[in-house]
């Protein structure tokens, strides 16, 4: 590969300052759609009304349900091209990138058909009451409506990324949600067409950023680009991409299942104001996260670049960065928590018994919220190796194992409180298993075998190497 390849820094630059220039861009990108999505809220808060935003707490579910589709395919197909890219295979790469291109759309129409016809039912399903059911069903009708331009923009997105051109994907994000940031009061206090204002301006600042990722990757200066012949559907890539793309879908999908029984749990101890509560609470929580996965959205390509070229040295001191910076982050956000929840839920809402609620939930649902980090970081890196089944592993572990039977049973014998006190105790016991699980898989055995070592570079990306 010349040097001139953007993706050649992966392979020779050290390791802290590189895991840096992927990261900020990655790290603000995100920041900045988590900052508007809280922005979004207290415009809804203020423009519209305390139940519109626990309106827009009902829709988690089915936003993380989008999410869930969308990333099966964007995380899968940028974790492929990165570590085909490792393997010099630039071809490969580039058939990835057509067949992330086809399958987001493919997905977006499928999956926004069904739910559109089904809106109603689902949202009820979801914890939607007669009060919430309108502020919801406007708010989802107009964003699966515009689902296809969404899919596309964020599937490409991580293909940017992870192609050598991280500074792009950032100005990618920007640029919507500067576009959002702009039309979301303009459409909700202005017009005003308050929940469908606010979705509108969504899926128009998402038409804006799409069109930039297609000048870049329709341009001649990407590395990765399109051209004929990318866009017929192979079996074997296809598998691959949907393979390594299942964790974060099996994750947002078991938080879908999560944020139901959570919802109907609070609407039953607390009412919609609580439903809303958690709404607020998650918006913040939100920002921490986010801020630790553009860091592992950072280390993706670096270690899957490295994993495919057979530098095991330069994946684990990328992963010993990324757990270190993830537990700071995610520690910041733990003070922060404790000791300024008032002023925090003041911005969303005037309504005194709403913010109360509030405060309530991010003091008990954040008070270990510093474990968080490091277990976020250790389950992206499993999966950015090609190790699939861990990484799904990892991620179900807090959902499915802990975090649902907690939320099942604690609120029998606490109320509500019960309901926040499931989070902290969920987290505490999937950051020890994904202590042991590390230890097991990775440091216990000096690192995982690189299965066909001998395996030249083809024109065919192989979907990365299974666990």
């Amino acid at each position: 590969m010349a040097a001139s390849d953007p993706s050649h820094a992966l392979e020779k630059d050290p390791i802290a300052p590189l895991l840096l220039r992927y990261s900020l861009p990655a790290i603000v990108a995100m920041t900045v759609t988590s900052l508007y999505n809280i922005i979004s809220s207290i415009y809804i808060g203020h423009g519209v009304g305390a139940l519109a935003i626990s309106g827009l707490a009902v829709t988690f579910p089915l936003m993380n349900l989008i999410m869930a589709v969308c990333l099966l395919v964007a995380v899968g197909g940028s974790t492929v091209s990165s570590i085909e890219l490792g393997r010099k295979n630039t071809q490969g790469a580039m058939v990835v990138l057509g067949h992330v291109l086809v399958l987001e759309i493919l997905f977006a129409v499928i999956f926004g058909v069904v739910s559109l016809l089904f809106l109603r039912p689902i949202l009820t399903l979801f914890g939607a009451s007669a009060e919430t059911m309108p502020y919801a069903y406007d708010f989802m009708q107009v964003l699966l409506l515009g689902l296809p331009v969404g899919y596309a923009m964020l599937g490409l997105s991580h293909m940017m990324r992870a192609t050598g051109y991280p500074v792009k994907s950032m100005l990618s994000v920007l640029i919507t949600v500067g576009c959002n940031i702009v039309l979301t009061p303009l459409f909700i206090f202005v017009l005003p067409w308050g929940m469908r204002g606010a979705a509108v301006a969504t899926v128009l600042s998402q038409c804006v950023g799409l069109v930039w990722i297609l000048a870049h990757f329709c341009g001649g200066s990407s590395t990765v680009h399109f051209a004929p012949g990318l866009y017929r559907l192979r079996p074997a890539v296809v598998r691959g991409v949907l393979a390594i793309g299942m964790p974060p879908f099996l994750m947002n999908t078991c938080a879908c299942l999560v944020v139901v029984i959570i919802n109907n749990s609070l609407y039953r101890y607390g009412g919609d104001l609580a439903i809303g509560a958690y709404g607020i609470m998650n918006r913040l929580i939100m920002l921490f996260v986010m801020v630790v996965m553009g860091l592992a959205q950072g280390m993706q390509p670096i270690v899957g670049y490295n994993f495919g070229a057979r530098k095991p040295g330069r994946v684990q001191r990328t992963l010993v960065y990324g757990v270190v910076w993830g537990t700071l982050i995610t520690t910041a956000g733990f003070l922060v928590f404790e000791f300024l929840p008032g002023p925090l839920t003041a911005l969303f809402t005037t309504d005194t018994g709403l913010t109360g609620m509030a405060v309530t939930a991010l003091r008990l649902g954040g008070a270990v919220f510093f474990l968080v980090g490091g277990q976020i970081i250790i389950s992206a890196f499993f999966q950015s190796i090609g190790m699939p089944a861990v990484s799904i592993f990892l991620s179900l572990t807090r959902q499915l194992l802990f975090l649902i039977p907690g939320l099942l049973i604690l609120p029998r014998f606490l109320h509500l409180s019960g309901v926040w006190i499931s989070l902290p105790v969920a987290d505490c016991l999937a950051f020890v298993v994904t202590l042991a699980v590390l230890w097991k898989v990775w440091i216990g055995r000096h690192g995982p075998r690189v299965a066909g070592s001998d395996r030249s570079a083809d024109s065919e990306p192989s979907g990365g190497q299974s666990g």
